[in-house]
C-alpha cells in the first residue's frame, strides 16, 4: 500500500512545573518550566526543515505552550491549530498531585510499574491507558488522518499517555507490548502512514532532555 502524501509528526509536551517536582500531573493544568520552554524551542529548531500545514494539541496548557514554542522556533506563524480534550493526558484520579517516588515506595515496584505502564490497570477514580486509547484514536482517525491524506504535514503535541495510545494504534502494538512503549521528552516521531493511519515507516529525532519522567 502506497504511503499517504503527508507526514504525521508526534511530540510530547516538554517539562512542566509538576514534572520537575516529580508529581503525577494528569488532568491538572500546569505550565512549562523555563527549561520546558527552552527545550520546546529546541524541538522546533530541529524541525525547521519540515513545513507544517496543520497542528493539533490537547486542551492542556503545557501542550499548548510546547506547540506555540515549537512553531515560533520554526518560524511558522500561520499554521491552522486545533485543540481537543481527546488528546489530554490520562486522568490519574486519586493519584493526581502525589509524588511518583513516594507512591513507588508505598505500593512497591511491581504495582507502581503496572499503574504507569500497563494497558488496562485501574487507578482509583482515574483512567486506564485503554480508556485514553478509546478517546484519542477515534479523534486521530476522524480529524487528524484526513489532513495527512490530503498531503498535509500534521504536527500533534500531546502527553506521555495520549502519545502512547496513538503509537499503539499507529505501530500496531499489542496490549501486552504497549507496556514497553515510551514517548520520551524531547522525542519527535515522524511517520509515513497508510490509508488506515498505520505506520509505513518512521524516523526519529531527539534533543537531549533531563526530566523527571
Amino acid at each position: 500500500m502506497e504511503p499517504l502524501p503527508g507526514k504525521l509528526i508526534l511530540v510530547r509536551h516538554h517539562e512542566s512545573e509538576w514534572n520537575k517536582a516529580g508529581l503525577w500531573t494528569g488532568v491538572r493544568d500546569r505550565h512549562l518550566t523555563d527549561y520546558g520552554f527552552q527545550k520546546s524551542a529546541d524541538m522546533g529548531f530541529l524541525l525547521r526543515d519540515v513545513k507544517i500545514g496543520k497542528a493539533f494539541s490537547s486542551m492542556q496548557v503545557r501542550a499548548i505552550e510546547t506547540l506555540s514554542s515549537m512553531l515560533e522556533a520554526m518560524g511558522q506563524y500561520r499554521v491552522d491549530i486545533e485543540h481537543s480534550k481527546t488528546l489530554n493526558e490520562r486522568d490519574y484520579g486519586e493519584y493526581t498531585g502525589k509524588s511518583k517516588w513516594d507512591m513507588q515506595k508505598l505500593v512497591g515496584e511491581e504495582t507502581w510499574n503496572k499503574i504507569r505502564r500497563e494497558w488496562d490497570y485501574p487507578v482509583p477514580g482515574g483512567e486506564t491507558l485503554k480508556m485514553v486509547y478509546e478517546r484519542a484514536v477515534p479523534f486521530y482517525l476522524e480529524k487528524i488522518l484526513p489532513d495527512v491524506r490530503l498531503g498535509t504535514n500534521v504536527l500533534v503535541v500531546a502527553h506521555g499517555n495520549s502519545c502512547r495510545a496513538l503509537i499503539k494504534y499507529i505501530e500496531s502494538v499489542s496490549d501486552e507490548g504497549v507496556s514497553k512503549v515510551e514517548m520520551p521528552f524531547g522525542g519527535i516521531l515522524i511517520y509515513s502512514l497508510n490509508e488506515k493511519g498505520r505506520m509505513v515507516s518512521k524516523s526519529e529525532r531527539l534533543i537531549e532532555s533531563h526530566v523527571n519522567a
